[in-house]
């Protein structure tokens, strides 16, 4: 199932309803059939879904030290940083303008 955040500071974002949940849930709110993050929430909401992706970058490198040898190169992952990149820019252009994110309408 794919859910649609909209917002009137930037194009709409959609998802698959699993990132969307687990999304929502590094930023302390939960995936209902409606919901809203409002400009008040939004900048403890960057805050928030950052610290995530540079401690999910931290984990990723450490786990990579060990795991490979000089020379032995992994491709890039589709980590967190790659996958909440577009809700992120939403929350920081809804931020900029004062605008609230619904999805669920």
């Amino acid at each position: 199932m794919l859910i649609t955040f909209q917002s009137t500071a930037s194009p709409d974002v959609v998802m698959l309803r699993d990132l969307a949940q687990y999304l929502l849930g590094l930023i302390g709110k939960r995936l209902g059939e409606r919901g809203v993050i409002t400009h008040d929430e939004l900048h403890g909401a960057i805050r928030r879904l950052e610290s995530a992706i540079t401690e999910e970058a931290s984990a990723e490198s450490a786990l990579e030290a060990l795991h490979c040898s000089p020379g032995n190169t992994r491709e890039a992952g589709n980590g967190l940083s790659q996958r909440a990149w577009p809700f992120l820019s939403m929350m920081r252009e809804a931020s900029d303008h004062g605008a609230d994110i619904i999805w669920g309408l």
